[in-house]
């Protein structure tokens, strides 16, 4: 599955996803229309995240990955944004690289992307393998954890968790569950 990014003219970053068929490309993109793919769980995938995010709750990504892996995004936004760009605050954008081993995390704050962190002590994705990845929220950064062993904290660059209330998935992985 091809991913790109495009810029587009005000420097934000456009997520590009490849359509499912041909019928889709007239449908008009809200996040009403992606409650029904919440229930399916197909990649890409965007869902709404009940009341936002809060210290204490935490989001459950479990799913498998691709025989041929290129890469991955995981990312909780503030909105839904549109089929093809984020909104402009995004709290935590979790992407895997497959080619180079890495796992780069970075937020955007109204429509500016910061610096990318990337040192994480272990690469724990492997292809045709599951995983599960679970987002904890605390009071001064999100604690990441990989099959149970954590991996990386993010300290948070948007302070307004409440607003905190999609999340994003694409790439080359299947989904098994949401929580």
């Amino acid at each position: 599955m091809a991913e790109t990014h495009r810029v587009a003219a005000e420097g934000r970053k456009r997520w590009s996803f490849p359509e499912r068929n041909g019928s889709d490309q007239s449908k008009p993109s809200s996040c009403s229309t992606d409650r029904a793919a919440e229930r399916k769980l197909v990649v890409p995938f965007r869902g709404h995240i009940t009341g936002g995010m809060r210290p204490g709750k935490k989001v459950v990504v479990v799913g498998i990955v691709d025989s041929h892996p290129d890469r991955f995004y995981v990312a909780l936004t503030c909105g839904c944004g549109t089929s093809r760009e984020p909104p402009p605050d995004v709290a935590l954008e979790l992407c895997v690289r497959f080619r180079d081993r890495q796992i780069l995390r970075r937020a955007c704050m109204s429509g500016s992307w910061g610096d990318a962190d990337r040192a994480v002590p272990f690469f724990p994705f492997i292809r045709d393998q599951p995983f599960k990845i679970e987002i904890h929220c605390e009071q001064s950064r999100f604690r990441v954890f990989v099959d149970g062993q954590q991996l990386f904290d993010f300290y948070h660059r948007l302070t307004s968790l409440g607003d905190i209330d999609t999340l994003w998935i694409k790439g080359t992985i299947n989904l098994t569950k949401l929580a």
